[in-house]
C-alpha cells in the first residue's frame, strides 16, 4: 500500500488510506465546510466512508445547503483524481443497503470490507450491528433521539455564536450530551469490546468501526490474542478522521487554524444563517 504512486498533485498531503464515518450531511450538526477543506488538503490512494455520511433518518429536501453539496462534490472529484472509494452503509443510511456490493469504476457501495494494507488484515464495518438502540422497537425512540440531538446541536451552536461574540470561549452542550448517551449505549452493548473480540477471533490485525462518534486507537488483548480497534469518530463533533501512511493508523483531528476559512468579516450574513436555521427548525417541529 506504502509504495502505490499517488495520483494527485503535490501541493496535497499523501495519504494511504483514509476512513471517515458519521458526517451526517442533511443535519444541522454536520460540519461540512470544515471536511470540505479538510478532503480538499489530502491525496488518498483509498477513501472509505465507514456510514451515515447521508442522514436519511433526518434528511429534508429543504435543507441541503451548498456546503453539504460541496462535500459529495469534494469526493467526486477525489474520484477522478484517482482515489478508490468504498461507501460502507451505516443506520442513518440504511436505505442503501438493498444496494450492497454496487460498484461502478473506483466506486463501491458495500455493508462491510476487509482490506490487507502492508500485509495485515483490516476489517471495516461501521458497527450499528453490535447497537440494540437501533433495532425493532427501540429503533423508533433512537429516530426521535436524533431529532432531539438535532435541535440540541442547533441550540448549542446559537449559544457559541452569541459567546463568541463576546470573546468567550466555546461550550459544547451537545457533546457532553451525547458522550453521556454514548456511555450508557457502550455499557449495554459493549460495543467496543464485542468488535475487538470477534476480530480476534477472526484473526484480524485491526478493526475499525465508526457509529459512537467517539474516535478511538487502542489494542484490545485477550486470551485468543489481540487486535488494534480504532473509531474514525465523526463530522458533528469531534471532527476527525483514521489516516494510515508509513505503516501506522493515525487519528486525524480538524483543527481550524491550519485550515483556511470564509472570512469573518461579514456579521449580518453570519447572523442571518444562523437565525434562518433556527427558524426553519422551528417551523419543521411545527409541522
Amino acid at each position: 500500500m506504502g509504495n502505490l504512486q499517488n495520483p494527485h498533485s503535490m501541493e496535497k498531503r499523501p495519504v494511504d488510506v483514509v476512513v471517515i464515518s458519521d458526517v451526517h450531511l442533511g443535519t444541522y450538526g454536520c460540519h461540512a465546510r470544515e471536511l470540505v477543506a479538510y478532503l480538499k488538503s489530502i491525496a488518498p490512494n483509498i477513501l472509505i466512508l465507514n456510514g451515515d455520511i447521508i442522514d436519511g433518518w433526518q434528511f429534508s429536501k429543504r435543507y441541503f445547503p451548498s456546503a453539504h453539496m460541496a462535500v459529495i462534490k469534494e469526493i467526486l472529484n477525489l474520484m477522478t483524481k484517482g482515489t478508490r472509494v468504498f461507501y460502507i452503509t451505516g443506520n442513518h443510511d440504511e436505505l442503501l443497503r438493498k444496494y450492497a456490493d454496487f460498484q461502478l469504476s473506483n466506486f463501491t457501495l458495500t455493508d462491510k470490507l476487509v482490506l490487507e494494507i502492508d500485509n495485515k488484515m483490516t476489517w471495516i464495518f461501521h458497527g450499528d450491528v453490535f447497537d440494540n438502540t437501533t433495532k425493532g422497537g427501540a429503533k423508533f425512540l433512537a429516530k426521535l433521539g436524533s431529532s432531539g440531538y438535532g435541535m440540541l446541536i442547533l441550540f448549542n451552536r446559537f449559544v457559541n455564536f452569541v459567546l463568541k461574540l463576546f470573546g468567550r470561549e466555546k461550550l459544547s452542550i451537545s457533546k457532553k450530551v451525547m458522550a453521556e448517551v454514548n456511555k450508557a449505549v457502550t455499557k449495554i452493548n459493549d460495543f467496543e469490546m464485542i468488535a475487538a473480540e470477534l476480530a480476534i477471533e477472526k484473526k484480524y490485525d485491526y478493526v475499525i468501526c465508526g457509529h459512537i462518534h467517539q474516535p478511538q486507537k487502542r489494542v484490545v488483548e485477550n486470551a485468543n490474542g489481540k487486535v488494534t480497534y480504532l473509531n474514525s469518530g465523526d463530522w458533528v463533533e469531534h471532527l476527525t478522521a483514521l489516516e494510515y501512511s508509513q505503516n501506522e493508523w493515525k487519528i486525524f483531528t480538524y483543527d481550524e487554524k491550519d485550515f483556511q476559512h470564509i472570512p469573518a468579516t461579514d456579521l449580518s450574513r453570519k447572523i442571518s444563517v444562523v437565525t434562518d436555521e433556527i427558524n426553519f427548525y422551528i417551523n419543521s417541529l411545527a409541522i
